[in-house]
């Protein structure tokens, strides 16, 4: 069922247009992820169809009672209330049994938010975003409006919403440069190019080869155009006269390829070799340690940087990671130990926050503000040059910063950053608001960058790329592994066994863990199917499956009961929600397992006759 359509919508902000009569229909069960460079309009987009935002041009046709829930880029809460009011305020939940408020308590927590009775004004700007991410989640929609929620939420935030994502029983649209993510949510992509908007029915993966298909037919077919034209020019400066119909159509077919629409090719970034000399000497960590109040973040830790270092650090939100940053470029003492810096080390920091970036500026001066000439592996370039490399025109580069997107924004700080030509980079979620292409020109060049990189990040894909090391913070002190995220998460689950042992309720009922060595129940069924009568075991679980239904059906409502009378009880609240999550898995795999039951009761029945 269709649940909103855009018809020929058109939008301009200033003098950019940002689309040109676009069409775009969400129906049920559409799982969507938004796709485009920044500043081409795609929050834009979400404001449209969350109704937010009106469109210059075109309608927008949503069902009736359609129920939408809109994570904002920057979400806005009532600072004179706690979180809790602020997430739980206005939702009205359509089942008696449901407890807003613990489930909100429950979530916050699991967001890294525990002071849920504390008011906003405590929280940063990451946890605001995950306050927001749970308001959202828990407001009962139909479609799901969600921009950059994958922002400020650490690996294991963003494994649970990936879960949470591909349960969703509604239809969503997203807008994530968290390519992993992207493929593992999404069944279509929507991309916004030069004001058109192209539709794919396929995850990330398979938008990358459809669109790669997109673009080589549109250059065939220029291709052929241009040869045709060069025929027909040529037949034109012969001296051709309109004298009869055929030659005036055969004019008009000239001029219909003259003005005809080319295919442009997309910028994209080009980041050329930007650095300082680097001694012998980089830095050196000596038994360094940090802790806040009674909070200790990290143990006395000891590493010399190496001149070819890819490091990724990894941790809970909290942990300490942005703190030893600041330790490492000597914002911030260690409580104990020290750190040395060699004497030719530059440092160029790329933080969470767009340091420094004053909104009334244009972005020229900005860049004119750090350098007016840079010293580039293609020479010496202007500030100019600079900006056009990184996709800022000769209009954009005499636009105010406050008229720049937040993907914008970005892409100018990490512009500055680098044209300070430092030899250590060290960078602090550099993944958040970049677009996914010019986060693969920042991954290629990372890879060839000829100095040291460090960098903060839960953007697996990203860390997958660069990373040749990582630090892990765990449990107050930081652990050393040997490669990128994925050898990471390999060594872990070989240090700890039980992370990667999930037990889960079996089809058969019982607690098992997990092995992707062993054939799968399905697997296993559908070989039995071939015998065509029950085993001993299977006779008995069909004799007794309904009542063992019926039996979790009544434990769940017994739960439901329970939590909705422990609102004020977060430790048993939890332990509740838990068990009644554990009990719905259960549930649902007995479900399957009583579809294949009767499936093969019918076939031994049929057999039998």
């Amino acid at each position: 069922m269709n649940l909103l359509t855009m018809e020929n919508v058109s939008k301009s902000y200033t003098e950019r247009m940002l689309f040109d009569h676009i069409s775009l229909g969400i129906n049920e069960g559409d799982k969507i992820g938004v796709i485009g460079i920044n500043g081409t309009g795609k929050s834009t987009l979400l404001k449209i169809i969350a109704g937010l935002e009106e469109t210059d041009e075109g309608t927008v046709i949503k069902g009736n009672k359609l129920r939408i829930s809109y994570l904002a880029q920057t979400p806005v809460f009532d600072e004179s209330k706690s979180i809790l009011t602020n997430v739980t305020e206005g939702q009205n939940a359509k089942e008696s049994y449901r407890n807003i408020t613990g489930e909100a308590r429950v979530m916050l927590q699991r967001f890294g938010i525990p002071d849920a009775d504390s008011t906003t004004t405590t929280l940063s700007g990451g946890q605001k975003k995950r306050v927001a991410l749970v308001r959202t989640l828990l407001t009962e929609s139909d479609l799901l409006v969600l921009d950059e929620p994958t922002n400020h939420l650490d690996s294991e935030m963003t494994e649970w919403l990936e879960e949470y994502l591909k349960k969703y029983k509604g239809a969503f649209i997203m807008i994530t440069h968290d390519r992993y993510f992207l493929d593992r949510v999404t069944n279509k992509i929507v991309e916004l190019d030069k004001g058109n908007l192209y539709s794919y029915q396929t995850n990330y993966s398979g938008f990358v080869a459809l669109k790669a298909e997109r673009e080589e037919m549109a250059l065939a077919t220029e291709r052929k155009a241009k040869a045709l034209f060069k025929t027909e020019l040529a037949w034109m400066q012969r001296g051709a006269r309109a004298r009869s119909t055929k030659q005036k159509a055969h004019i008009q077919r000239f001029e219909a390829l003259r003005d005809r629409e080319k295919p442009q090719t997309d910028s994209s970034v080009e980041i050329n070799a930007l650095s300082s000399r680097l001694g012998k000497k980089t830095i050196e960590l000596a038994d360094i340690s940090k802790s806040y109040g009674d909070t200790p973040l990290f143990a006395p830790f000891s590493y010399i940087l190496l001149s070819t270092d890819r490091i990724g650090i990894v941790g809970h939100n909290g942990c300490g990671k942005s703190t030893f940053l600041n330790i490492l470029t000597g914002k911030l003492t260690p409580d104990t130990g020290f750190v040395d810096w060699g004497t030719t080390v530059k440092i160029g920091y790329f933080s969470q926050e767009n340091e420094a970036l004053n909104p009334d500026m244009t972005v020229l001066q900005y860049v004119r503000d750090t350098a007016e000439y840079i010293e580039t592996t293609d020479g010496t370039m202007s500030a100019s040059a600079m900006c056009e490399q990184f996709l800022f025109d000769g209009g954009m580069q005499h636009t105010r910063i406050e008229k720049l997107s937040g993907g914008e924004k970005r892409r100018l700080y990490l512009l500055k950053v680098l044209m300070e030509a430092p030899n250590v980079l060290i960078l602090d979620e550099p993944t958040n608001d970049l677009d996914i292409q010019t986060l693969t020109i920042l991954e290629n060049y990372l890879s060839d960058y000829p100095g040291i990189v460090v960098t903060v990040s839960h953007d697996r894909y990203f860390l997958d790329k660069l990373a040749t090391r990582i630090f892990s913070f765990e449990d107050g002190e930081i652990v050393r592994y040997e490669g990128n995220y994925s050898d990471y998460k390999e060594a872990r689950a070989t240090r700890f066994p039980s992370d990667r042992a999930i037990t889960r309720v079996m089809p058969n009922g019982t607690d098992k863990p997990c092995d992707t060595t062993e054939p799968s129940s399905k697997d296993t069924w559908k070989q039995k199917d071939s015998r065509l009568k029950f085993s001993y075991k299977e006779q008995r679980e069909y004799e007794t499956i309904d009542a063992d239904i019926a039996a979790l059906e009544e434990k769940i409502a017994t739960l439901e009961k329970e939590i909705a009378a422990s609102a004020s009880e977060y430790s048993k609240l939890t332990k509740l929600m838990e068990e009644k999550e554990e009990t719905e898995t259960a549930l649902e795999a007995k479900m399957e397992r009583w579809v294949y039951l009767n499936d093969l009761a019918e076939k031994i029945e049929s057999s039998r006759k």
